[in-house]
């Protein structure tokens, strides 16, 4: 009797033995296997195509799938960027048609407000430069908001000069200035950065376009250079309005726009493309302002080659 029980005892044992170790086994066994289809969908979020072994088995299955995946995504991923070029030209195109006859209408219309004309026909001629001068901005933020909703900013950093690039940005709202009476004044001298020039120009611009839109007639935009030891600091400085504090952060968001220039025309766009320039190429921008006394923003650029 003591006997049987004895080797009942062994057999439970070795069962329980046999049951752990199979336990073990088929969790090391699937543990490889999800370890196995980890590195298959790291490899085709990587767009790698992997080697297939056509046979019945289930790894063979998700792998040719896996495959189709990735060939499909990059068939969809090189149409969208077609696409995007298409949509790219075609902006540019329809832009330079429609500025050029643009810029000699308000041409012919400053011409037309040099000569001695009667006041009812100056009047007109009045209507006719601000209807320009609105066609002009919302062409110019036309192509802004296409730029940020296509993500087009494409940029090509290399080193290149800062007073350069910001006599340039200056020159982009000499016209908005000089009819508010606004003095630009600018204390930068030349240094190497590392910019898309034409990107960064722009970026400039838009913040000083800015600093005119949102200040008094009579004032000054100051532009002034800090260089630091890995960056250039461009300053500019305005006697505006000024921006909330809490508003602060949020206006580098696309089509973000304070109550407060609701009068004023914009969609929002400028400043969220200035953080986006900068970005791309290792730089980064900064905000202080303060209500009634004005905003000071500056941008920072890499003054060495990534």
């Amino acid at each position: 009797m003591n006997g049987y029980i004895v080797l009942t005892v062994f057999l439970l044992a070795g069962c329980a033995i046999a049951c752990i170790w199979m336990k073990r086994y088929y969790q090391n066994r699937m543990e490889a296997t999800y370890q196995e289809l980890l590195l298959k969908l790291d490899r085709a979020i990587g767009g790698e195509i992997q080697n297939t072994v056509y046979d019945e088995s289930m790894d063979a299955a998700v792998t040719e799938r896996l495959n189709r995946v990735v060939q499909i995504s990059g068939m969809n991923q090189e149409k969208a960027e077609s696409e995007r070029d298409t949509i790219k030209s075609l902006i540019s195109d329809v832009s330079h048609q429609v500025r050029t006859p643009l810029t000699n209408i308000m041409l012919y219309v400053g011409l037309l407000q040099e000569q001695d004309l009667d006041r009812s026909t100056m009047l007109l001629v009045d209507k006719i430069q601000k209807q320009s001068m609105k066609l002009d901005f919302f062409m110019k933020e036309l192509v802004k908001s296409s730029y940020a909703e296509q993500e087009m900013i494409s940029i090509h950093p290399e080193m290149t000069g800062v007073e350069e690039i910001i006599n340039t940005a200056c020159q982009m709202v000499e016209l908005a200035a000089l009819k508010k009476r606004i003095d630009i004044v600018t204390e930068v001298t030349e240094a190497p950065c590392y910019a898309d020039k034409k990107w960064t120009t722009e970026a400039i611009g838009n913040v000083l376009d800015n600093a005119v839109k949102y200040s008094p007639e009579d004032s000054q935009v100051k532009v002034s250079m800090i260089p630091y030891e890995s960056f250039i600091c461009i300053q500019i400085a305005d006697q505006g309005i000024g921006i909330r504090e809490e508003e602060q952060g949020m206006v580098f968001e696309r089509f973000y726009r304070s109550k407060d220039v609701s009068s004023e025309p914009g969609f929002g766009i400028g400043l969220y493309l200035v953080r986006e320039v900068l970005v791309k190429q290792g730089g980064y921008v900064k905000i202080k302002s303060e209500i009634g006394k004005g905003t000071t923003v500056q941008l920072y650029l890499s003054r060495y080659e990534a």
